[in-house]
């Protein structure tokens, strides 16, 4: 099957991400501000980084909302993702957030 490239082969494009430093603050707080992306942000705190595949965590939402949720934590400094074979991986970029939002995400993981 043709891929978006010409290339016939499985592989996808890896993740664009954005470093925290880049983030306004308007895009961080509607990133955290979002339920299920909240919900993959403090599974994703109880985690050892680079665990979390992609379709591991209980969120009630379709394989494409996913994706999207993903990508708005990316765009937010949030989330760095990467491949392992099949699988897309995630870690938290906790302290990269920390240095350009200091208190903010240990508020959001306290808050319930």
């Amino acid at each position: 099957m043709a891929q978006r490239d010409g290339s016939t082969g499985s592989h996808r494009a890896a993740p664009e991400h954005t470093h925290p430093d880049d983030v306004p603050v308007q895009t961080a707080l509607a990133a955290l501000a979002d339920p299920v992306r909240l919900t993959l942000v403090r599974e994703l705190a109880r985690s050892a980084e680079w665990s979390r595949s992609c379709g591991s965590f209980d969120v009630p939402v379709g394989k494409a909302a996913l994706s999207h949720h993903f990508a708005a934590l990316r765009d937010a400094g949030l989330v760095e993702q990467r491949d392992e074979g099949p699988k897309r991986v995630n870690r938290l970029r906790k302290d990269e957030f920390e240095g350009r939002f200091p208190g903010l995400l240990d508020l959001v993981l306290r808050a319930d």
